[in-house]
């Protein structure tokens, strides 16, 4: 998070940022193919209410495949920026397709780029040979085991993002990061 923050190409980003609905920050999205093609990468998924209060997070999957003239590979931090109450819902389903259940567009950049109307946008900073993320057509699901994990018993999303009857106090520098920077 603290990387798109200091970018000096994410003004767009950090101007809407105390908008979104809530964020999904993947910090290590890898992408690799020739002919046949993968990507994937684990992250967290954070989410505000009314007051501005971040949740505490919980733990997704995205992964793609691909199929086509391709060659390269390329590592990525991507966050989701969730921009509407359709694509907070979808998050919040056992998986579904970006593109499909929730519209999904690069996110823009720089200070004048123009708002966005999709359900969710897509941020990225990447090293590599393919130029770009494309998560349209994504699988997102929720990783149970390591919420379970992180938060000591069996919980699912909805208990963490909406009812918030869990907690652990290693994201709270996060939390405060994502607050302050709605605050400013």
């Amino acid at each position: 998070m603290n990387n798109f923050l200091r970018d000096p190409e994410m003004t767009w980003f950090r101007d809407n940022l105390p908008s979104a609905r809530g964020v999904l920050i993947v910090p290590t999205f890898v992408r690799a193919g020739f002919i046949f093609g993968g990507a994937g990468g684990n992250g967290v998924l954070m989410v505000h209410d009314n007051s501005r209060d971040w949740s505490y997070p919980a733990f997704y999957t995205v992964a793609s495949g691909s199929v086509g003239f391709q060659a390269g590979a390329e590592v990525a931090e991507v966050i989701l920026m969730i921009r509407s109450q359709r694509g907070a819902d979808a998050m919040l389903s056992n998986s579904f397709k970006l593109g499909a259940d929730a519209s999904v567009a690069a996110g823009p950049i720089g200070a004048g780029a123009q708002v966005q109307t999709s359900d969710i946008l897509a941020f990225s900073r990447s090293k590599g040979l393919y130029g770009g993320v494309n998560l349209d057509g994504s699988a997102i699901a929720p990783r149970d085991a390591w919420n379970s994990t992180y938060y000591g018993r069996q919980v699912r999303p909805v208990d963490i993002l909406v009812s918030r009857n869990v907690s652990n106090p290693q994201a709270d520098r996060l939390r405060n990061r994502l607050s302050r920077n709605i605050q400013s």
